[in-house]
Protein backbone atom coordinates (compact mmCIF):
# COMPACT_ATOMS: atom_id res chain seq x y z
CA UNK A 1 0.00 0.00 0.00
CA UNK A 2 2.76 2.43 0.95
CA UNK A 3 4.67 1.69 -2.27
CA UNK A 4 1.54 2.40 -4.33
CA UNK A 5 0.97 5.68 -2.48
CA UNK A 6 4.60 6.73 -3.00
CA UNK A 7 4.33 5.85 -6.69
CA UNK A 8 1.15 7.90 -7.04
CA UNK A 9 2.76 10.85 -5.25
CA UNK A 10 5.80 10.66 -7.53
CA UNK A 11 3.59 10.50 -10.63
CA UNK A 12 1.47 13.46 -9.53
CA UNK A 13 4.60 15.43 -8.60
CA UNK A 14 6.27 14.75 -11.94
CA UNK A 15 3.13 15.62 -13.91
CA UNK A 16 2.72 18.74 -11.77
CA UNK A 17 6.25 19.93 -12.56
CA UNK A 18 5.76 19.41 -16.30
CA UNK A 19 2.35 21.07 -16.16
CA UNK A 20 3.84 23.96 -14.19
CA UNK A 21 6.46 24.54 -16.89
CA UNK A 22 3.72 24.66 -19.51
CA UNK A 23 1.63 27.03 -17.40
CA UNK A 24 4.57 29.35 -16.75
CA UNK A 25 5.20 29.49 -20.49
CA UNK A 26 1.49 30.20 -20.89
CA UNK A 27 1.83 33.14 -18.52
CA UNK A 28 4.74 34.46 -20.52
CA UNK A 29 2.66 34.03 -23.68
CA UNK A 30 -0.15 36.02 -22.08
CA UNK A 31 2.28 38.69 -20.92
CA UNK A 32 3.52 39.12 -24.49
CA UNK A 33 -0.07 39.37 -25.68
CA UNK A 34 -0.87 41.94 -22.97
CA UNK A 35 2.20 44.05 -23.76
CA UNK A 36 1.45 43.99 -27.49
CA UNK A 37 -2.34 44.29 -27.47
CA UNK A 38 -3.38 45.15 -23.86
CA UNK A 39 -7.19 45.29 -23.51
CA UNK A 40 -7.76 46.96 -26.87
CA UNK A 41 -10.06 46.02 -29.73
CA UNK A 42 -7.63 43.54 -31.33
CA UNK A 43 -7.15 41.67 -28.03
CA UNK A 44 -10.90 41.58 -27.37
CA UNK A 45 -11.60 40.26 -30.87
CA UNK A 46 -8.84 37.67 -30.61
CA UNK A 47 -10.00 36.37 -27.23
CA UNK A 48 -13.55 36.08 -28.57
CA UNK A 49 -12.36 34.20 -31.66
CA UNK A 50 -10.21 31.81 -29.65
CA UNK A 51 -12.95 31.20 -27.07
CA UNK A 52 -15.82 30.32 -29.45
CA UNK A 53 -14.32 27.12 -30.95
CA UNK A 54 -12.97 26.20 -27.51
CA UNK A 55 -16.43 26.47 -25.95
CA UNK A 56 -17.97 24.32 -28.69
CA UNK A 57 -15.29 21.67 -28.29
CA UNK A 58 -15.51 21.67 -24.49
CA UNK A 59 -19.31 21.56 -24.50
CA UNK A 60 -19.80 18.93 -27.20
CA UNK A 61 -16.71 16.73 -27.39
CA UNK A 62 -14.55 17.18 -24.27
CA UNK A 63 -17.19 15.31 -22.27
CA UNK A 64 -17.02 12.33 -24.63
CA UNK A 65 -13.24 12.24 -24.68
CA UNK A 66 -12.34 13.00 -21.06
CA UNK A 67 -15.30 11.57 -19.20
CA UNK A 68 -16.80 8.83 -21.39
CA UNK A 69 -13.96 7.38 -23.43
CA UNK A 70 -11.47 6.74 -20.60
CA UNK A 71 -13.84 4.71 -18.34
CA UNK A 72 -15.03 2.54 -21.25
CA UNK A 73 -11.51 2.13 -22.65
CA UNK A 74 -10.26 1.19 -19.15
CA UNK A 75 -13.05 -1.38 -18.87
CA UNK A 76 -11.98 -2.89 -22.19
CA UNK A 77 -8.37 -3.09 -21.01
CA UNK A 78 -9.42 -4.68 -17.73
CA UNK A 79 -11.84 -7.25 -19.12
CA UNK A 80 -11.12 -7.78 -22.84
CA UNK A 81 -7.43 -7.00 -23.31
CA UNK A 82 -5.38 -4.51 -25.32
CA UNK A 83 -6.38 -5.71 -28.80
CA UNK A 84 -10.10 -5.17 -28.23
CA UNK A 85 -9.42 -1.91 -26.38
CA UNK A 86 -7.37 -0.58 -29.31
CA UNK A 87 -10.10 -1.65 -31.74
CA UNK A 88 -12.65 0.33 -29.71
CA UNK A 89 -10.26 3.31 -29.63
CA UNK A 90 -9.97 3.21 -33.43
CA UNK A 91 -13.74 3.41 -33.82
CA UNK A 92 -13.95 6.23 -31.31
CA UNK A 93 -11.19 8.23 -33.04
CA UNK A 94 -12.88 7.84 -36.43
CA UNK A 95 -16.24 9.05 -35.15
CA UNK A 96 -14.71 11.98 -33.26
CA UNK A 97 -12.75 12.97 -36.39
CA UNK A 98 -15.94 13.03 -38.48
CA UNK A 99 -17.92 14.98 -35.89
CA UNK A 100 -15.22 17.56 -35.13
CA UNK A 101 -14.47 17.93 -38.83
CA UNK A 102 -18.14 18.62 -39.55
CA UNK A 103 -18.41 21.16 -36.74
CA UNK A 104 -15.24 22.87 -37.98
CA UNK A 105 -16.67 23.33 -41.46
CA UNK A 106 -19.94 24.71 -40.06
CA UNK A 107 -18.10 27.13 -37.78
CA UNK A 108 -15.93 28.40 -40.62
CA UNK A 109 -18.99 28.84 -42.86
CA UNK A 110 -21.15 30.72 -40.32
CA UNK A 111 -18.97 32.70 -37.87
CA UNK A 112 -21.18 35.82 -37.80
CA UNK A 113 -24.10 34.42 -35.76
CA UNK A 114 -21.65 32.77 -33.35
CA UNK A 115 -19.90 36.06 -32.63
CA UNK A 116 -23.28 37.76 -32.16
CA UNK A 117 -24.26 35.01 -29.69
CA UNK A 118 -21.10 35.27 -27.62
CA UNK A 119 -20.51 39.04 -27.55
CA UNK A 120 -22.31 42.36 -27.58
CA UNK A 121 -19.63 44.81 -28.74
CA UNK A 122 -20.70 48.41 -29.33
CA UNK A 123 -17.92 48.83 -31.93
CA UNK A 124 -18.77 47.24 -35.34
CA UNK A 125 -15.06 47.05 -36.26
CA UNK A 126 -14.34 44.85 -33.24
CA UNK A 127 -17.24 42.58 -34.18
CA UNK A 128 -16.01 42.32 -37.78
CA UNK A 129 -12.47 41.46 -36.68
CA UNK A 130 -13.76 38.85 -34.22
CA UNK A 131 -15.83 37.28 -37.02
CA UNK A 132 -12.87 37.04 -39.37
CA UNK A 133 -10.59 35.60 -36.68
CA UNK A 134 -13.25 33.08 -35.60
CA UNK A 135 -13.38 31.68 -39.13
CA UNK A 136 -9.59 31.35 -39.14
CA UNK A 137 -9.38 29.65 -35.73
CA UNK A 138 -12.24 27.15 -35.93
CA UNK A 139 -9.97 24.25 -37.05
CA UNK A 140 -8.81 24.12 -33.42
CA UNK A 141 -11.98 22.06 -32.82
CA UNK A 142 -10.70 19.28 -35.09
CA UNK A 143 -7.14 19.44 -33.74
CA UNK A 144 -8.46 19.34 -30.15
CA UNK A 145 -10.66 16.34 -30.85
CA UNK A 146 -7.77 14.31 -32.21
CA UNK A 147 -5.30 15.36 -29.51
CA UNK A 148 -7.64 14.78 -26.58
CA UNK A 149 -8.70 11.36 -27.88
CA UNK A 150 -5.07 10.28 -28.06
CA UNK A 151 -4.53 11.68 -24.57
CA UNK A 152 -7.29 9.35 -23.36
CA UNK A 153 -5.51 6.32 -24.86
CA UNK A 154 -2.29 7.27 -23.06
CA UNK A 155 -3.73 8.26 -19.68
CA UNK A 156 -5.85 5.12 -19.44
CA UNK A 157 -2.57 3.19 -19.59
CA UNK A 158 -0.85 5.42 -16.98
CA UNK A 159 1.23 7.39 -19.49
CA UNK A 160 1.08 11.03 -18.40
CA UNK A 161 4.31 12.68 -19.54
CA UNK A 162 3.47 13.43 -23.19
CA UNK A 163 -0.05 14.74 -22.37
CA UNK A 164 1.46 17.03 -19.73
CA UNK A 165 3.94 18.36 -22.33
CA UNK A 166 1.20 19.42 -24.77
CA UNK A 167 0.75 22.94 -23.45
CA UNK A 168 4.51 23.45 -23.29
CA UNK A 169 4.88 22.67 -27.00
CA UNK A 170 1.94 24.86 -27.98
CA UNK A 171 3.07 27.82 -25.87
CA UNK A 172 6.62 27.68 -27.24
CA UNK A 173 5.28 28.06 -30.78
CA UNK A 174 3.22 31.12 -29.83
CA UNK A 175 6.06 32.71 -27.82
CA UNK A 176 8.41 32.23 -30.76
CA UNK A 177 5.88 33.96 -32.99
CA UNK A 178 5.65 36.97 -30.66
CA UNK A 179 9.43 37.27 -30.52
CA UNK A 180 9.95 37.04 -34.27
CA UNK A 181 6.93 37.66 -36.52
CA UNK A 182 4.22 39.56 -34.65
CA UNK A 183 5.48 42.94 -35.83
CA UNK A 184 5.07 41.84 -39.45
CA UNK A 185 2.00 39.61 -39.40
CA UNK A 186 -0.04 41.05 -36.52
CA UNK A 187 -3.17 39.52 -35.02
CA UNK A 188 -3.89 37.23 -38.00
CA UNK A 189 -0.41 35.75 -37.73
CA UNK A 190 -1.09 35.14 -34.03
CA UNK A 191 -4.21 33.16 -34.98
CA UNK A 192 -2.05 31.05 -37.30
CA UNK A 193 0.49 30.47 -34.53
CA UNK A 194 -2.28 29.22 -32.23
CA UNK A 195 -3.45 26.80 -34.93
CA UNK A 196 0.09 25.48 -35.40
CA UNK A 197 0.45 25.06 -31.64
CA UNK A 198 -2.73 22.98 -31.43
CA UNK A 199 -1.58 20.80 -34.32
CA UNK A 200 1.73 20.21 -32.58
CA UNK A 201 -0.07 19.09 -29.42
CA UNK A 202 -1.35 16.06 -31.27
CA UNK A 203 1.94 15.36 -33.03
CA UNK A 204 3.97 15.02 -29.79
CA UNK A 205 1.61 12.26 -28.60
CA UNK A 206 2.55 9.96 -31.49
CA UNK A 207 5.95 8.66 -30.21
CA UNK A 208 4.59 7.23 -26.90
CA UNK A 209 1.64 5.71 -28.78
CA UNK A 210 4.10 4.00 -31.13
CA UNK A 211 6.00 2.65 -28.10
CA UNK A 212 2.71 1.24 -26.77
CA UNK A 213 2.23 -0.44 -30.20
CA UNK A 214 -1.03 1.41 -30.71
CA UNK A 215 -2.16 1.19 -34.33
CA UNK A 216 -5.05 3.30 -35.52
CA UNK A 217 -7.55 1.28 -37.56
CA UNK A 218 -10.39 3.42 -38.98
CA UNK A 219 -13.79 2.04 -38.13
CA UNK A 220 -17.41 3.18 -38.07
CA UNK A 221 -18.74 0.70 -35.51
CA UNK A 222 -21.43 2.98 -34.09
CA UNK A 223 -23.29 0.03 -32.62
CA UNK A 224 -20.43 -1.72 -30.86
CA UNK A 225 -20.96 -2.28 -27.10
CA UNK A 226 -18.24 0.26 -26.27
CA UNK A 227 -19.66 3.01 -28.49
CA UNK A 228 -23.18 2.35 -27.15
CA UNK A 229 -21.84 2.94 -23.64
CA UNK A 230 -20.11 6.15 -24.73
CA UNK A 231 -23.29 7.48 -26.39
CA UNK A 232 -25.39 6.52 -23.35
CA UNK A 233 -23.03 8.43 -21.06
CA UNK A 234 -22.53 11.43 -23.33
CA UNK A 235 -25.90 13.08 -22.80
CA UNK A 236 -25.79 13.61 -19.04
CA UNK A 237 -22.02 13.97 -18.93
CA UNK A 238 -22.12 16.58 -21.69
CA UNK A 239 -24.38 18.90 -19.72
CA UNK A 240 -22.29 18.53 -16.56
CA UNK A 241 -19.09 19.44 -18.39
CA UNK A 242 -20.72 22.51 -19.93
CA UNK A 243 -20.36 24.35 -16.65
CA UNK A 244 -16.95 25.97 -17.06
CA UNK A 245 -17.03 26.77 -20.82
CA UNK A 246 -20.61 28.03 -20.79
CA UNK A 247 -20.08 30.07 -17.63
CA UNK A 248 -17.00 31.62 -19.20
CA UNK A 249 -19.00 32.40 -22.35
CA UNK A 250 -21.78 34.00 -20.28
CA UNK A 251 -19.26 36.09 -18.36
CA UNK A 252 -17.51 37.14 -21.58
CA UNK A 253 -20.79 38.31 -23.12
CA UNK A 254 -21.53 40.46 -20.08
CA UNK A 255 -17.88 41.57 -20.07
CA UNK A 256 -18.13 42.75 -23.69
CA UNK A 257 -20.44 45.50 -22.42
CA UNK A 258 -17.88 46.81 -19.91
CA UNK A 259 -15.06 49.33 -20.52
CA UNK A 260 -15.80 49.56 -24.27
CA UNK A 261 -15.42 45.82 -24.66
CA UNK A 262 -12.25 45.51 -22.56
CA UNK A 263 -14.10 43.34 -20.03
CA UNK A 264 -13.52 40.38 -22.38
CA UNK A 265 -9.74 40.74 -22.21
CA UNK A 266 -9.78 41.46 -18.47
CA UNK A 267 -11.66 38.24 -17.71
CA UNK A 268 -9.39 36.27 -20.04
CA UNK A 269 -6.17 37.52 -18.44
CA UNK A 270 -7.51 36.97 -14.91
CA UNK A 271 -8.97 33.56 -15.74
CA UNK A 272 -5.76 32.36 -17.40
CA UNK A 273 -3.68 33.32 -14.37
CA UNK A 274 -6.25 31.78 -12.03
CA UNK A 275 -6.16 28.51 -13.97
CA UNK A 276 -2.37 28.47 -13.90
CA UNK A 277 -2.32 28.69 -10.12
CA UNK A 278 -5.29 26.42 -9.47
CA UNK A 279 -4.98 24.19 -12.51
CA UNK A 280 -1.36 23.08 -12.09
CA UNK A 281 -2.22 21.38 -8.83
CA UNK A 282 -5.86 20.38 -9.34
CA UNK A 283 -5.68 19.14 -12.93
CA UNK A 284 -2.45 17.24 -12.24
CA UNK A 285 -4.27 15.32 -9.50
CA UNK A 286 -7.48 14.71 -11.43
CA UNK A 287 -5.63 13.56 -14.57
CA UNK A 288 -3.83 10.94 -12.48
CA UNK A 289 -6.70 9.74 -10.26
CA UNK A 290 -9.40 9.52 -12.96
CA UNK A 291 -7.94 6.46 -14.73
CA UNK A 292 -7.33 4.93 -11.29
CA UNK A 293 -10.94 5.53 -10.24
CA UNK A 294 -12.12 4.01 -13.52
CA UNK A 295 -10.05 0.87 -12.88
CA UNK A 296 -11.29 0.61 -9.28
CA UNK A 297 -14.88 0.84 -10.52
CA UNK A 298 -14.28 -1.75 -13.22
CA UNK A 299 -12.73 -4.05 -10.61
CA UNK A 300 -15.55 -3.56 -8.09
CA UNK A 301 -13.22 -2.20 -5.37
CA UNK A 302 -15.65 0.23 -3.73
CA UNK A 303 -13.73 0.58 -0.45
CA UNK A 304 -10.57 1.71 -2.23
CA UNK A 305 -12.67 4.00 -4.42
CA UNK A 306 -14.16 5.85 -1.42
CA UNK A 307 -10.83 6.12 0.35
CA UNK A 308 -9.16 7.51 -2.77
CA UNK A 309 -11.83 10.21 -3.05
CA UNK A 310 -11.60 11.06 0.65
CA UNK A 311 -7.81 11.39 0.68
CA UNK A 312 -7.75 13.32 -2.60
CA UNK A 313 -10.29 15.86 -1.35
CA UNK A 314 -8.48 16.38 1.93
CA UNK A 315 -5.03 16.74 0.38
CA UNK A 316 -6.31 19.02 -2.39
CA UNK A 317 -8.08 21.39 -0.01
CA UNK A 318 -5.03 21.49 2.25
CA UNK A 319 -3.19 23.21 -0.59
CA UNK A 320 -6.06 24.97 -2.38
CA UNK A 321 -7.50 26.88 0.58
CA UNK A 322 -4.28 28.84 1.26
CA UNK A 323 -3.81 29.33 -2.50
CA UNK A 324 -7.23 30.98 -2.64
CA UNK A 325 -6.64 33.24 0.37
CA UNK A 326 -3.13 34.14 -0.74
CA UNK A 327 -4.16 34.94 -4.30
CA UNK A 328 -6.83 37.34 -3.09
CA UNK A 329 -4.20 39.11 -0.99
CA UNK A 330 -1.53 39.49 -3.68
CA UNK A 331 -3.73 39.97 -6.77
CA UNK A 332 -2.66 43.57 -7.48
CA UNK A 333 1.16 43.16 -7.37
CA UNK A 334 0.89 39.78 -9.13
CA UNK A 335 -1.10 41.19 -12.06
CA UNK A 336 1.25 44.18 -12.25
CA UNK A 337 4.34 41.96 -12.24
CA UNK A 338 3.08 39.61 -14.97
CA UNK A 339 1.07 41.80 -17.31
CA UNK A 340 1.91 45.49 -16.83
CA UNK A 341 4.15 47.20 -19.35
CA UNK A 342 3.86 48.31 -22.96
CA UNK A 343 0.18 48.94 -23.73
CA UNK A 344 -1.04 47.35 -20.48
CA UNK A 345 -1.52 50.44 -18.25
CA UNK A 346 -2.52 51.06 -14.61
CA UNK A 347 -6.24 51.02 -15.38
CA UNK A 348 -5.99 47.60 -17.05
CA UNK A 349 -3.90 46.36 -14.13
CA UNK A 350 -6.47 47.55 -11.58
CA UNK A 351 -9.56 46.02 -13.16
CA UNK A 352 -7.75 42.74 -13.95
CA UNK A 353 -6.53 42.50 -10.34
CA UNK A 354 -10.08 43.07 -9.11
CA UNK A 355 -11.38 40.26 -11.31
CA UNK A 356 -8.63 37.86 -10.18
CA UNK A 357 -9.13 38.63 -6.49
CA UNK A 358 -12.86 37.93 -6.47
CA UNK A 359 -12.53 34.98 -8.83
CA UNK A 360 -10.21 33.34 -6.29
CA UNK A 361 -13.12 32.92 -3.86
CA UNK A 362 -14.25 29.96 -5.95
CA UNK A 363 -10.96 28.05 -6.00
CA UNK A 364 -12.01 25.47 -3.39
CA UNK A 365 -15.25 24.88 -5.29
CA UNK A 366 -13.28 24.53 -8.53
CA UNK A 367 -11.08 21.87 -6.90
CA UNK A 368 -13.95 19.89 -5.38
CA UNK A 369 -16.07 19.95 -8.55
CA UNK A 370 -13.18 18.66 -10.68
CA UNK A 371 -12.47 15.79 -8.29
CA UNK A 372 -16.07 14.73 -7.62
CA UNK A 373 -17.19 14.99 -11.24
CA UNK A 374 -14.43 12.51 -12.08
CA UNK A 375 -15.77 10.21 -9.37
CA UNK A 376 -19.23 10.18 -10.94
CA UNK A 377 -17.85 9.76 -14.46
CA UNK A 378 -15.58 6.90 -13.38
CA UNK A 379 -18.70 5.11 -12.17
CA UNK A 380 -20.40 5.94 -15.46
CA UNK A 381 -23.07 7.91 -13.57
CA UNK A 382 -24.13 11.16 -15.19
CA UNK A 383 -27.48 12.19 -13.67
CA UNK A 384 -26.17 14.06 -10.61
CA UNK A 385 -23.49 15.99 -12.55
CA UNK A 386 -26.14 16.85 -15.16
CA UNK A 387 -28.51 18.42 -12.63
CA UNK A 388 -25.69 20.08 -10.69
CA UNK A 389 -24.19 21.52 -13.88
CA UNK A 390 -27.48 22.95 -15.07
CA UNK A 391 -28.17 24.63 -11.71
CA UNK A 392 -24.62 26.00 -11.62
CA UNK A 393 -25.01 27.62 -15.04
CA UNK A 394 -28.37 29.10 -14.03
CA UNK A 395 -26.82 30.49 -10.83
CA UNK A 396 -24.04 32.17 -12.79
CA UNK A 397 -26.45 33.71 -15.32
CA UNK A 398 -28.74 35.14 -12.62
CA UNK A 399 -25.82 36.54 -10.62
CA UNK A 400 -24.26 38.10 -13.73
CA UNK A 401 -27.52 39.90 -14.45
CA UNK A 402 -27.78 41.09 -10.84
CA UNK A 403 -24.14 42.03 -10.14
CA UNK A 404 -22.64 43.33 -13.40
CA UNK A 405 -24.39 46.69 -13.24
CA UNK A 406 -23.44 47.73 -9.69
CA UNK A 407 -20.03 45.97 -9.46
CA UNK A 408 -18.76 45.70 -13.09
CA UNK A 409 -16.03 43.10 -13.56
CA UNK A 410 -15.90 42.27 -9.84
CA UNK A 411 -19.55 41.23 -10.07
CA UNK A 412 -18.75 38.85 -12.93
CA UNK A 413 -15.87 37.34 -10.95
CA UNK A 414 -18.08 36.81 -7.88
CA UNK A 415 -20.71 35.16 -10.09
CA UNK A 416 -18.08 32.75 -11.40
CA UNK A 417 -16.84 31.92 -7.88
CA UNK A 418 -20.33 31.32 -6.45
CA UNK A 419 -21.26 29.15 -9.45
CA UNK A 420 -18.22 26.90 -8.90
CA UNK A 421 -19.04 26.56 -5.22
CA UNK A 422 -22.69 25.70 -5.92
CA UNK A 423 -21.63 23.04 -8.42
CA UNK A 424 -19.20 21.50 -5.91
CA UNK A 425 -21.81 21.36 -3.13
CA UNK A 426 -24.43 19.80 -5.39
CA UNK A 427 -21.94 17.06 -6.33
CA UNK A 428 -20.79 16.51 -2.75
CA UNK A 429 -24.15 16.25 -0.96
CA UNK A 430 -25.43 13.06 -2.70
CA UNK A 431 -22.09 11.30 -2.16
CA UNK A 432 -21.98 12.43 1.43
CA UNK A 433 -25.49 11.13 2.14
CA UNK A 434 -24.89 7.78 0.46
CA UNK A 435 -21.30 7.00 1.43
CA UNK A 436 -20.07 9.44 4.10
CA UNK A 437 -17.11 10.58 2.01
CA UNK A 438 -16.25 13.17 4.67
CA UNK A 439 -16.57 11.96 8.27
CA UNK A 440 -16.61 14.20 11.37
CA UNK A 441 -12.82 14.03 11.81
CA UNK A 442 -12.14 15.07 8.21
CA UNK A 443 -14.69 17.91 8.40
CA UNK A 444 -13.02 19.18 11.58
CA UNK A 445 -9.64 19.16 9.83
CA UNK A 446 -11.06 21.01 6.83
CA UNK A 447 -12.46 23.68 9.16
CA UNK A 448 -9.02 24.12 10.72
CA UNK A 449 -7.50 24.46 7.25
CA UNK A 450 -10.05 27.13 6.30
CA UNK A 451 -9.41 29.11 9.50
CA UNK A 452 -5.64 28.87 9.04
CA UNK A 453 -5.96 29.97 5.41
CA UNK A 454 -8.12 32.95 6.45
CA UNK A 455 -5.62 34.09 9.08
CA UNK A 456 -2.77 33.66 6.62
CA UNK A 457 -4.64 35.67 3.96
CA UNK A 458 -5.24 38.60 6.33
CA UNK A 459 -1.57 38.63 7.37
CA UNK A 460 -0.36 38.46 3.77
CA UNK A 461 -2.71 41.29 2.79
CA UNK A 462 -1.26 43.45 5.56
CA UNK A 463 2.24 42.48 4.53
CA UNK A 464 1.58 43.55 0.93
CA UNK A 465 0.51 47.00 2.09
CA UNK A 466 3.59 47.41 4.28
CA UNK A 467 6.03 46.08 1.65
CA UNK A 468 4.53 48.26 -1.08
CA UNK A 469 5.32 51.35 0.98
CA UNK A 470 8.78 50.19 2.09
CA UNK A 471 10.22 48.69 -1.09
CA UNK A 472 11.04 50.55 -4.32
CA UNK A 473 8.58 50.45 -7.20
CA UNK A 474 9.00 48.62 -10.47
CA UNK A 475 9.27 44.93 -11.27
CA UNK A 476 11.98 44.27 -8.69
CA UNK A 477 9.90 45.78 -5.89
CA UNK A 478 6.85 43.78 -6.95
CA UNK A 479 8.88 40.58 -7.14
CA UNK A 480 10.34 41.13 -3.65
CA UNK A 481 6.90 41.95 -2.26
CA UNK A 482 5.40 38.80 -3.72
CA UNK A 483 8.31 36.60 -2.69
CA UNK A 484 8.48 37.81 0.90
CA UNK A 485 4.72 37.87 1.47
CA UNK A 486 4.09 34.51 -0.20
CA UNK A 487 7.00 32.88 1.63
CA UNK A 488 5.88 34.30 4.96
CA UNK A 489 2.31 33.18 4.29
CA UNK A 490 3.38 29.60 3.55
CA UNK A 491 5.44 29.43 6.74
CA UNK A 492 2.57 30.85 8.82
CA UNK A 493 0.05 28.41 7.33
CA UNK A 494 2.27 25.42 8.05
CA UNK A 495 2.92 26.61 11.60
CA UNK A 496 -0.81 27.02 12.25
CA UNK A 497 -1.38 23.44 11.07
CA UNK A 498 1.82 21.97 12.45
CA UNK A 499 0.05 19.02 14.09
CA UNK A 500 -2.07 18.14 11.07
CA UNK A 501 -1.65 14.84 9.27
CA UNK A 502 -0.55 16.57 6.06
CA UNK A 503 2.22 18.66 7.65
CA UNK A 504 3.46 15.75 9.76
CA UNK A 505 3.52 13.57 6.66
CA UNK A 506 5.65 16.14 4.81
CA UNK A 507 8.04 16.47 7.74
CA UNK A 508 8.33 12.69 7.94
CA UNK A 509 9.08 12.52 4.21
CA UNK A 510 11.85 15.13 4.61
CA UNK A 511 13.36 13.22 7.55
CA UNK A 512 13.33 9.94 5.63
CA UNK A 513 15.07 11.54 2.67
CA UNK A 514 17.74 12.98 4.92
CA UNK A 515 18.37 9.53 6.40
CA UNK A 516 18.74 8.02 2.93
Amino acid sequence: MEERQNSAVKTVSFVMVITLIGKVLGLYRDRLLAVHYSTGAAANAFFTASRIPRVFFDAVFASAVASCFIPVFSEYLEKKGREEAFRFAGAFLTIIALLTGGLTLLGMAFPQPLVALFTDYADPATTALATSLTRAMFPTVFFSGMAFSLVGVLQAQDHFTAPALMSTASNLVIILYFLTLDGKLGIYGLAGAYLLGWLLQGVILLPPLVRLKFQYRPSLEFRSPGMKKVFALMGPVMVSTWVQPINQAINARFGSRLYEGAGVSVLEYASNLYLVIAGVFILSITNVIFPKLSRLTAGGREGEFRETIRQTLRLSLFFVLPMSAGLMAVARPLISLIYSGGNFDDFSTGITASALSWMSLGMAGYAVQNILSRAYFARQQGRVPLVAGGLSILTNLLLCQALTGPFSVAGLAVSCAVSSTVYALLLLLPLQRAEKILDAAVLAELLKMALAAGIMGLCVSGGVRVMTNLLPGGKMGELLTLGLCAGGGVILYFLLLLRSEEVQGMLSLVKNRKKR
